[in-house]
């Protein structure tokens, strides 16, 4: 407590007591930024119960991710990866097909509706005018494929999101990121729905500075049991 006396000529004294209180920076006083978890307990759930592990490190998800789809599902994924990526500037989705269109197809209705790419895995007739390419390896296929992209559907500057269903070694999505620096955009984020966390794709990619955010990691899973578990 602090009293200080104050007093002028021919008039009475005046006492003001002032409660002394502790100096605070402003910046304390800030609501702090939640961060927002990249994991969705939906997804890990929906695996657990109709996934089935395989020999060989194979997950299958073919009854809801990437056989028969499950849209209810893909706009959830797509709200997270929203939130996820939030204050990020996404021009257009760059996936590469066939099992990546459809999630990335939902998921673009949150973010403003954007022109989702596909790359394609073969040359066909439909197919004109200058192309981005490059090949890569299939971890599910076992065989090498080449990866196409028309020049007109990426321009230089645009800023772009990756999205793909499943990331093992992180060939396929190496593969996008060279025909992204072929045409000069800007990648801003990485959205996979599984990623395999006992292979080294992701963390490779993250040490090189993408944003990476994988909404289910598999730390493990038993094909004798059946049993996922997750990072």
């Amino acid at each position: 407590m602090l009293t200080i006396i104050m007093k002028r000529a021919f008039e009475p004294v005046f006492v003001i007591t002032l409660k002394m209180c502790r100096w605070k920076p402003f910046s304390q006083g800030l609501k702090r930024k939640r961060k927002v978890k990249s994991g969705m307990k939906e997804l890990e759930e929906r695996i657990a119960k109709d996934g089935t592990v395989k020999a060989g490190g194979v997950l299958k998800v073919d009854s809801f991710l990437n056989h028969q789809c499950d849209i209810t599902l893909f706009d959830h994924m797509g709200a997270q990866w929203a939130r996820l990526f939030a204050g990020k500037q996404v021009d257009k989705i760059l996936t590469i097909e066939a099992s990546g269109i459809g999630i990335a197809c939902v998921a673009a209705q949150h973010f403003n509706n954007v022109p989702v790419v596909f790359a394609k895995k073969a040359q066909s007739i439909n197919l004109d005018g200058a192309q981005y390419s490059t090949k890569i390896y299939s971890f599910t296929k076992q065989k090498t494929f080449d990866v196409i992209v028309g020049k007109r559907f990426l321009n230089r500057g645009e800023h772009v999101l990756l999205i793909d269903d499943f990331m093992a070694n992180g060939k396929a999505m190496q593969g996008l990121i060279e025909i992204c620096e072929q045409a000069g955009v800007i990648i801003e984020g990485i959205g996979i729905a599984i990623e395999k966390g006992f292979q080294d794709g992701g963390n490779k990619l993250r040490e090189a500075g993408y944003d990476l955010q994988s909404l289910a990691i598999v730390k493990s899973m038993d094909p004798e049991t059946g049993k996922v578990e997750f990072a």
